[in-house]
């Protein structure tokens, strides 16, 4: 049997290295290495869509292949695809430090320098324990790559863009088909989830910072069950309190939600942490909010260009969803996506606050009304995400709303005036 190997190397001497004695293993079949942890995941997670069997049997991860910490990554990969071997290269074979990769979940260590003889009997030990995972698992089709459902993250480009109504729309949207759906806070001092489904409950993210091993029982203490039937995890009332919240907590958070729920909604708010920057790492879908005007569609490309110096998430691999549209606005959604370089999602949502204040004020956007054009181009949106069934999807997409594509903003584009580009 053929090994398959991707190894994860965020040195380029040490990439080089470690692929020149990979290529002398028997029947091994090294891939080109994976030069940071979120072009690691995202291969990952591309393979596993189509089926167990495509995964690599093991993944090497070097101790310096950022920007994600190498034992957080194999934590991550343990648990995102079970079916895959990861071994750990460091120049630390300690036992502390052989302790601490088990427990992540790493099935060898290899020190560094790199020996031959190690090197072999290490991959071939994670190639038998992946090999006898996916026995047991099964290697069809339908066999899932990792634990649970899809996780999307919405952030706003700037405050007041729509961001938590969008979120709020797509759970619901989400729940509405069938799909288990889990709808989570992380605009953590300024959380307004509970307002617009007019929540009053006492526990929330912060009562789970603290916690080293999050069981899904513990998780399910704060989460509130609401009468539409999401899990609902709410941002702290105390704004202080969101300090406690960091990266590793979101972490665990994010991947007991993701192995109970179909559907995982993320509201990341507009403002930058630690701990929404793990959630937009982690996300299967990453959504940017904007509207179109220059203030947001300068902040917007600020957002993204932020995210890549902070090795958080690509442009390409994120979705700018455009809020508060209108056919005769002089930003159009092409212009935008040439501005903020980042994919513009299809269905764009229309300018009509009327249509939304009543549901807004009441704090029951669960009733917001299904003929509505807003409500219709949101819901059509997770369509396009591929967050509720087929059904649905097409049901959602029938109303002036769903039914603006980018497309149909060419004119306004072509009678923009010069001053906008210039200003942008």
């Amino acid at each position: 049997m053929v090994t398959r190997i991707l190894p994860a190397v965020g040195d380029a001497d040490a990439a080089r290295s470690l692929t020149a004695l990979l290529s002398q293993l028997p029947d091994s079949e090294p891939a080109p290495p994976a030069g940071d942890s979120t072009t690691l995941l995202g291969t990952l997670a591309a393979l596993a869509a189509e089926s167990v069997g495509d995964l690599p049997e093991v993944v090497l991860v070097h101790e310096r292949v950022g920007p994600l910490p190498a034992l957080e990554l194999i934590r991550e990969v343990a648990l995102r695809f079970p079916a895959v071997g990861v071994v750990l290269v460091t120049t630390d074979t300690t036992p502390g430090l052989y302790s601490a990769a088990m427990d992540a979940g790493a099935r060898g260590v290899v020190g560094l320098p790199l020996a031959y003889d190690e090197l072999v009997a290490r991959v071939g030990a994670a190639a038998q324990w992946a090999a006898g995972v996916r026995r047991h698992l099964g290697t069809g089709p339908d066999t899932p790559g990792g634990p649970g459902g899809t996780v999307v993250a919405v952030t706003g480009a700037k405050g007041g863009v729509g961001t938590t109504v969008l979120a709020v729309q797509l759970a619901l949207a989400a729940r509405a088909s069938g799909r288990t759906t889990a709808l989570a806070d992380l605009d953590l001092q300024a959380g307004d989830v509970a307002s617009y489904l007019d929540v009053q409950f006492r526990r929330s993210v912060a009562d789970l910072a603290g916690i080293r091993d999050l069981s899904p029982r513990v998780l399910q203490d704060a989460v509130f069950t609401h009468s539409t039937g999401l899990s609902l995890l709410l941002a702290p009332a105390e704004g202080e309190r969101a300090e406690e919240v960091d990266d590793r907590a979101v972490r665990q958070i994010t991947h007991v939600l993701r192995s109970r729920h179909e559907v995982v909604v993320v509201d990341c708010g507009t403002h930058m942490t630690g701990a929404n920057a793990a959630a937009i790492e982690l996300a299967d879908i990453a959504l940017l909010v904007t509207t179109p005007d220059v203030v947001a569609v300068r902040a917007a490309k600020r957002m993204i260009r932020l995210w890549d110096r902070l090795q958080i998430r690509k442009a390409e691999e994120t979705r700018t969803v455009v809020n508060r549209h209108s056919r005769g606005a002089e930003i159009q959604p092409q212009l935008i996506e040439r501005i903020v370089r980042t994919p513009v999602a299809r269905g764009v949502v229309p300018a009509n606050f009327k249509e939304l204040q009543a549901a807004v004020d009441s704090g029951r956007m669960q009733d917001l009304d299904s003929r509505g054009a807003v409500r219709q181009a949101m819901w059509g949106l997770a369509g396009e995400l591929g967050l509720v069934k087929a059904a649905e999807a097409g049901a959602g997409g029938r109303g002036r709303g769903a039914g603006q594509h980018a497309d149909r903003g060419s004119i306004g584009l072509r009678r923009r005036r010069g001053g906008v580009d210039k200003r942008l």
